[in-house]
């Protein structure tokens, strides 16, 4: 029958019988979590006998652990997108974690987990915000809405309960979006330690016994489908309110101390989870790359009637350009392995043109003069200082950039979004009809870029240019009327 009620998904109708043992705490148990730490374990667990089970964190009063529970602890995550040119569209049930807590509700169990003989390891994603000291949490008892307050707590029950055994300290690897993440939630652990006057022998363990792993960490998980909830449930004979849908790709990069990979097999699953001694290349990597491709072709993009980043990449004109400046003036300027640059490149293309993903190019437009600054300019000035010329493809970019802040084109408005100043100066330098005007002040404003460009030989000519040829012809035939002026 079509209205049916369907069995809530649950262990012993999967067939997931087996109890695997705490090895991990996890922090987070969000959207991005089980489409990608959760989703690695299970993978581990499936492919190398890793056997590792997950307990689940929640991290916030508010949070929903309780979903989980209420299905033993297992989603489906559908994983969708585009891999060396072929669509993949797979399903799977996650059975890695094997218990979720409220720490708010369930404080004692909390603590019981510092207990597990097994553990091993902390993994977290709390967003940006959740590495953060929180001076109001002066008090060793809790519960405490501070995450790393939480960890410290959880690692001082520890370090007592096992009297300070050195084979006892956690591996504590976080997947929070900022530098060196791993390094800044040790210091506030520290910082906690001294607020609440815990011993030296406790701050010692910490330093010798509890090895801390900066990571990169890079997968579109855009979570729970709820467009789309009726197609993704026909797929399945059973009701699962956590299912998550994920792209194909995945990258996650750790910095090695004291012999992870001895400890986890993650080279034996995907070739994309990376432990190295230097995590810097591969974030360059990502951001002149991925972010900077998005950022460098955003203009062009806008400019010629694009919506998305799909629309865009599928535009024979915009994936041209895009591939062009990735792939002769973005890559030689990262001094990084030229094949690994182009299979990371290629598979960056790939995932702008996922088809089961809307990326529209009003929303990386958000803070575009800052985005640009960070992602595109070290590439182009990089590039002028080793090949003594302009790079054509980031010029004419910058050039649309400069274009775009006029807030309008052919008659229609832009969907400009930054800081109000950065919107007003350009107002007051597009209020000249003079493109070499326009150029060299905007070029000029330290403000935007850090520095004064019009220092650099030819560029605010050849920006003036570009921008004259946006005016008067389409974006293609202006583009080429650039470059064969320069060539």
């Amino acid at each position: 029958m079509e209205n049916q009620i369907k069995q809530k998904l649950n262990r012993e109708l999967n067939g997931f019988r087996e109890k695997l043992p705490i090895k991990i705490v996890q922090f987070g148990g969000g959207n991005f979590m089980r489409g990608f730490t959760d989703y690695i374990i299970d993978e581990l667990n499936k492919k190398t006998g890793f056997n590792a089970g997950i307990v689940n964190v929640q991290p916030t009063p508010g949070g929903s652990v309780h979903k989980l529970e209420e299905q033993d602890n297992l989603y489906t995550l559908f994983t969708r997108g585009i891999k060396k040119g072929e669509i993949i569209d797979e399903k799977q049930v996650i059975s890695s974690i094997q218990k979720s807590i409220n720490p708010y509700t369930q404080y004692d169990e909390f603590l019981a987990l510092a207990k597990e003989e097994e553990l091993e390891f902390i993994f977290s994603n709390t967003t940006e915000t959740g590495i953060a000291y929180d001076e109001t949490e002066d008090q060793y008892a809790g519960p405490h809405k501070n995450f790393p307050a939480k960890v410290t707590v959880l690692l001082y029950e520890r370090f007592k309960h096992f009297n300070g055994a050195p084979e006892k300290g956690l591996r504590i690897i976080p997947c929070e979006l900022i530098e060196d993440n791993a390094f800044a939630l040790k210091d506030i652990i520290l910082q906690y330690a001294r607020l609440w006057n815990l011993e030296d022998r406790f701050v010692q363990w910490i330093e010798q016994s509890n090895y801390f792993h900066n990571t990169l960490v890079d997968r579109i998980v855009p979570g729970y489908p709820k467009d789309d909830i009726e197609i993704y449930e026909e797929q399945l004979g059973y009701e699962d309110r956590m299912m998550v849908v994920s792209e194909v790709f995945l990258l996650f990069v750790i910095q090695d101390v004291k012999n992870l990979k001895e400890r986890i097999p993650f080279d034996q699953i995907n070739e994309q989870i990376l432990v190295v001694d230097d995590i810097q290349p591969y974030r360059l990597r990502k951001v002149r790359i991925l972010n900077g491709g998005h950022t460098l072709m955003l203009a062009p993009a806008i400019l010629s009637g694009k919506e998305t980043v799909k629309d865009s990449i599928d535009n024979p004109f915009i994936g041209k350009f895009l591939k062009e400046a990735v792939f002769n003036e973005v890559n030689p300027t990262l001094g990084l392995d030229e094949n690994e640059l182009k299979d990371f490149a290629e598979e960056v293309f790939d995932r702008f043109r996922n088809p089961f993903i809307k990326h529209h190019l009003a929303s990386i437009a958000l803070y575009f003069v800052s985005k640009f600054k960070v992602r595109v300019l070290p590439s182009l000035l990089k590039y002028i200082e080793t090949n003594q010329k302009l790079p054509l493809h980031l010029t004419f970019s910058l050039a649309g950039l400069i274009r775009f802040y006029q807030g309008n084109f052919e008659d229609k408005p832009l969907p400009l979004n930054d800081e109000q100043m950065i919107v007003d100066r350009f107002r007051e330098i597009w209020l000249t009809n003079d493109y070499t005007k326009v150029s060299e002040l905007a070029l000029s404003e330290t403000s935007f870029w850090d520095t004064d460009l019009t220092e650099i030989e030819g560029l605010k000519e050849a920006v003036a240019k570009a921008l004259w040829e946006i005016d008067h012809h389409d974006i293609e035939t202006a583009y080429h009327n650039f470059v064969q002026f320069y060539s």
